[in-house]
């Protein structure tokens, strides 16, 4: 890459800009000392709420306050009297945590907020989950897609299409913030990835549910570790939907807070909120069943973490991803419901010889086409033979299966067909029994009874059912009613 490299320096000689110096920004030991003396204590007992709106409208009267009292004695510096009241509470939450064992909510280390769960609360979607912990609530849909719906993947990853798919959506008002609605960001997208590899090893195979699954989770509140309530709500939804997860799937987040003057003394906090994310060391999201870990994501502030604090970090999101899934997820539904929703695609599966493909897709994909225009069905084909038909209609789904297996053999004497009368002529009627393919009911052939007239049986759109008889050398079809007929009440009296 030397010639790369060589092109960009002459191209920045030439008419880049000189880098831009960076100069720490550092709050003034007397400024920070004189906020301290001054408002120590009304910050601490503005911190200490388990609600957050309320411990933000507190520490907001108390900024303006502090400015207002300083305005004078350190005219025109607003900012670095902000700074020292946010150093101020960095100062205090920690001291808390390390010295008096206490969290801003009155928590113990180890203990993870009020939890509730509802499933089924939206119900024209296929499967949906809401769950609450403390301040952040999560509300998770489902649906359910022919396998044609997979996502595709342009990359340069092997991968070349996605059938799980889990989207997470962060609006603005999740944090009491008024701004306009625009695609996923970094952290959107970072975090339904997050969930999505955490779901991922418990979705069942293509053979055991032939679905394409979208998962969508939006934030309706938040105040820490959404993205580990959007695998909680999802799991939830996805159980909700009918689709037959492995295990349930929870997931919860420790945090830390490391004295900086000692690094051997330090505290792992459960379920950690909003302000011990921000003013803490460390953001350990783990997810996982009861049999394992799915999914692992840290965040540090600091230099590293030692295997204790390690330790300590895997055994409580353990003992929180336990409590999750037994106090909460099965109490709310015990395991995944045996039918998907009314509203969802139904799939019915089938084979064909895969050297008969070409004949059920038909030139230039006519036939399979006519198919789909003609009944609103979703037809998906594998190479190796494999069919998925998706309609919610479960009785034209088993038709048009039987339509393809009928396309995907070859036609023999013997096979009863349900037909559609097509044309009459004097001498009989032809009759389309699979889509492109007719055949001639000659009229000694309509009726067990001699006919004298076509119309006088069947007229133009009439269903029948007819048998073949016979295919003679030009390929042409020769069908029965009368066969059909005869051979029906045949089985019928010998039920």
């Amino acid at each position: 890459i030397k010639k790369i490299v060589e092109f960009i320096q002459e191209i920045v000689a030439e008419v880049g800009k000189p880098k831009f110096e960076y100069v720490s920004f550092e709050v003034s030991e007397d400024i920070l000392e004189a906020v301290k003396n001054f408002a120590y204590k009304n910050i601490k007992e503005s911190l200490l709420s388990e609600d957050k709106e309320l411990r933000e409208n507190n520490i907001s009267l108390l900024r303006n306050e502090i400015l207002k009292h300083f305005s004078e004695v350190y005219p025109g510096m607003e900012s670095m009297i902000s700074e020292a009241i946010y150093k101020l509470e960095r100062i205090i939450v920690r001291e808390l945590i390390l010295k008096e064992g206490k969290r801003v909510d009155g928590r113990k280390f180890d203990e993870i907020r009020p939890m509730t769960a509802e499933v089924g609360i939206l119900p024209r979607v296929h499967g949906s989950g809401f769950f609450q912990r403390g301040q952040t609530q999560v509300l998770t849909a489902v649906t359910l897609g022919a396998l044609g719906e997979v996502q595709i993947l342009d990359g340069v990853a092997l991968e070349e299409e996605k059938r799980y798919m889990h989207h997470y959506n962060f609006p603005s008002y999740s944090v009491g913030e008024a701004k306009p609605s625009r695609g996923p960001g970094r952290r959107e997208i970072g975090h339904g990835a997050l969930a999505e590899k955490a779901l991922e090893a418990v979705i069942p195979s293509e053979n055991e549910f032939p679905y394409a699954i979208r998962v969508v989770s939006e934030v309706f509140m938040s105040n820490g570790s959404t993205s580990q309530a959007s695998v909680c709500g999802s799991t939830l939804a996805l159980m909700d939907a009918g689709v037959p997860i492995k295990n349930p799937v929870a997931g919860i987040s420790t945090g830390l807070v490391r004295d900086e003057n000692n690094p051997e003394n330090f505290v792992t906090l459960m379920d950690i909120q909003g302000i011990e994310d921000f003013y803490g060391d460390m953001d350990f999201k783990v997810a996982g069943t009861k049999n394992g870990i799915t999914a692992i994501q840290v965040d540090i502030k600091i230099d590293g973490l030692t295997p204790e604090i390690i330790r300590q970090a895997f055994e409580m999101t353990k003992n929180g991803r336990y409590k999750i899934i037994d106090e909460v997820i099965l109490k709310t539904i015990p395991v995944p419901r045996k039918q998907i929703s009314g509203y969802a695609p139904k799939i019915f599966t089938t084979n064909i010889d895969p050297e008969k493909i070409r004949d059920v897709i038909g030139p230039g994909g006519k036939m399979i086409k006519r198919i789909i225009a003609d009944t609103g069905v979703k037809v998906d084909i594998e190479d190796d033979g494999k069919v998925y038909v998706a309609t919610p209609d479960a009785e034209l789904g088993a038709s048009i299966v039987r339509v393809i297996e009928g396309l995907g053999k070859d036609i023999e004497p013997g096979q009863i067909y349900l037909g559609k009368v097509m044309r009459i002529t004097p001498f009989g009627a032809f009759v389309e029994f699979l889509p492109g393919k007719e055949g001639l009911v000659h009229i000694s052939k309509l009726d067990v009874k001699r006919v004298s007239k076509v119309e006088d049986v069947v007229n133009v759109g009439d269903e029948i059912l007819v048998k073949v008889i016979e295919i003679d050398k030009q390929g042409r079809i020769n069908l029965s009613r009368k066969d059909a007929l005869l051979d029906k009440a045949y089985k019928d009296n010998d039920k």
